[in-house]
């Protein structure tokens, strides 16, 4: 099985087609759209998460409605805009709801990646990289789950592998910021193993 979302087609200003909307923590929702990424080839469209609540403890969440999954490749190219509070990026998967699913996340004020279970909203670290993440620049975002082992890539390099029992069944996958965090992200795609 292969899936890939291709924003280039969408509609500018719009949410994207195939995808629910949603938020853990407090705060709004987040303000999810297509816009055009003026720096990349043929002025590219991208999704964007354009709300700059800066509730702290503010995650907004893009959800892909079709597809559920347990052991994949899932990968997306991300962009950490702007934000006084944070710049991040990330992906959620095996995601039971806004409050219960795993997550592998970039953090541009922080320069580090961090994998987490989230469960009833509480989010538990389970392993940190520390390293070059550069805002106002496209990165490589890419997990890797089998069973009870994950690998996290970060511009194609392995920076985290670590094993957690806590969502053991399939789930959705999405896309995920955090508080005033304002990122592109393009080229999602996942792969089954």
């Amino acid at each position: 099985m292969n899936r890939a979302w291709d924003f280039a087609k969408a509609s500018v200003n719009q949410p994207p087609p195939g995808f629910t909307f949603a938020r853990t923590g407090s705060g709004r929702q987040g303000n999810w759209i297509i816009t055009t990424d003026e720096v990349a080839p043929q002025g590219r469209r991208v999704l964007a998460q354009i709300d700059n609540d800066s509730t702290s403890n503010r995650f907004p969440l893009a959800v892909a409605n079709e597809l559920v999954i347990r052991d994949f490749h899932l990968s997306v190219r991300c962009k950490p805009v702007s934000g006084r509070v944070d710049q991040a990026c990330g992906v959620v998967f095996r995601l039971r709801d806004e409050n219960n699913y795993y997550l592998a996340r970039a953090n541009a004020l922080e320069d580090n990646v961090r994998f987490y279970h989230v469960s009833a909203g509480k989010r538990l670290q389970l392993a940190s990289w520390s390293g070059r993440v550069t805002s106002g620049v496209w990165h490589a975002l890419r997990v890797t789950a089998a069973g009870d082992r994950f690998e996290v890539f970060w511009d194609n390099n392995q920076v985290i592998e670590t094993r957690d029992g806590t969502f053991p069944e399939a789930g959705k996958i999405g896309l995920w910021t955090k508080a005033d965090s304002v990122t592109y992200f393009d080229e999602l795609s996942i792969s089954s193993q």
